[in-house]
């Protein structure tokens, strides 16, 4: 496939939404220098209903229980909040992420990417199969995605063959990734980012079978799979170590993603928190990615670095699908992490609400950024650590543990 040109600039593409956002001040130029800003959401599913939108989709069929044709999760969206006009641009499903990601310059754009890009029509008898075509891969594009993590539990839902195509479309178009691979050593091993006068970024990706991924995906010395965490074990953990001790240079920040736990409910089990902490203290994290569940989860500020138990769903196609309402899956976050070059310590988080709408990503109204406010504060501070208007469409993040000695000092 040729490799599509990357837009100098994402305003060429549409904004429908950008006008009612108030403009941000940009990151102080000399904050600019001493930090790393790393953009990470949660599940991007670009197959079924947006993959037919978009150019050039695969087939609609489906091998669903209840839906035999792609078709009708757009049917679905389109009934509940309007029709869409399609085929769409490449650009359109981000929407209003577009202006954000511009107008926040971060250093690496770091997603989550739960579709196959193939063609293949050899599924995984497993219910539900996401895959978009190779050539609506160009929507990664449109986003800047600079490293796309794999190891999840829909990345071989059509097959081996389906990661291969996977594997080689994210080569031709210059994205990195991590989490799968043609063998062990290649999924195992982390997507190395360098920062231009920063650092370099290492982005491990492990799924878990928590998460629904099947144990028989892993990848092998000799066979193609996914990186799979088999527990969460101090074994397991001086294993990463060991990767990360071979892998990394003096300064490198370290980012590691976790597909783990069910799509729904908001406890963190306290086996997560504590393979989240070994991750920090032994292995010397800078930033836990943990993604799976359908909404946003708590997020935890542990000594000075950030924990993301459930980033919730970016983009799907879920738009008038009944059942779990209450849980808001229909909102999508981002989250723009500020790292400390000097010692990757977290110097700042911005969490952005937004919200799926015709299949794209559109402002959040006013109570909904509440909701999700009042949402993540109430489940993080079980964790020590509080969320908080940083503005009207902005929220931020910290400590309370850090808040209480300062407090006293």
């Amino acid at each position: 496939m040729q490799k599509p040109t990357r837009p100098m600039s994402c305003t060429i593409f549409g904004r429908a939404d950008a006008w009612h956002m108030p403009r941000r001040p940009l990151m102080d130029p000399a904050h600019q220098k001493t930090t790393l800003r790393l953009f990470l959401c949660g599940d991007v599913m670009l197959g079924r209903g947006i993959d037919q939108i978009l150019p050039e989709p695969c087939s609609s069929e489906l091998h669903e229980d209840y839906v035999h044709s792609a078709l009708e999760y757009v049917r679905l969206a389109e009934a509940a909040n309007g029709p869409v006009k399609w085929p769409v641009a490449h650009a359109y499903v981000w929407g209003a992420a577009l202006d954000e990601l511009e107008r926040a310059k971060a250093d690496l754009r770091i997603i989550n990417l739960e579709t196959t890009i193939t063609r293949s029509e050899d599924y995984a008898p497993k219910g539900i199969n996401y895959r978009m075509s190779p050539e609506n891969a160009a929507t990664l594009l449109a986003a800047h995605i600079d490293c796309c993590v794999l190891a999840n539990n829909h990345i071989l839902d059509w097959g081996r063959a389906g990661l291969l195509d996977t594997l080689t479309t994210l080569n031709g178009l210059g994205i990195k990734y991590a989490g799968a691979g043609h063998t062990f050593e290649e999924a195992s091993s982390a997507a190395i980012l360098p920062i231009p006068g920063k650092r370099r970024v290492l982005v491990y990706s492990f799924a878990a079978t928590s998460s629904g991924t099947p144990r028989n995906w892993v990848a092998t010395p000799g066979s193609t799979g996914v990186n799979l965490l088999s527990d969460l074990s101090n074994a397991t953990i001086a294993r990463i170590k060991k990767r990360v001790i071979d892998e990394r240079q003096p300064g490198d920040v370290i980012v590691v993603s976790i597909h783990w736990g069910p799509n729904w409910g908001y406890e963190v089990p306290e086996a997560q928190r504590r393979f989240a902490h070994a991750l920090i203290d032994e292995v010397g994290v800078s930033v836990v990615h943990g993604h799976s569940s359908h909404h946003a989860k708590a997020l935890e500020v542990y000594r000075d670095r950030l924990i993301l138990y459930g980033c919730g769903d970016f983009l799907n196609d879920y738009e008038g699908i009944r059942g779990y309402e209450n849980y808001r899956s229909n909102l999508a976050l981002m989250y723009l992490v500020d790292v400390a070059v000097t010692d990757g310590t977290l110097s700042g988080i911005e969490i952005i609400p937004l919200s799926i709408k015709q299949l794209r990503l559109a402002q959040a109204s006013t109570a909904d950024v509440e909701w999700i406010r009042h949402t993540l504060d109430s489940e993080s501070r079980k964790l020590d650590t509080t969320v908080t208007k940083a503005s009207s469409t902005q929220l931020t993040a910290a400590s309370t543990i850090e808040r209480h000695i300062h407090s006293h000092q």
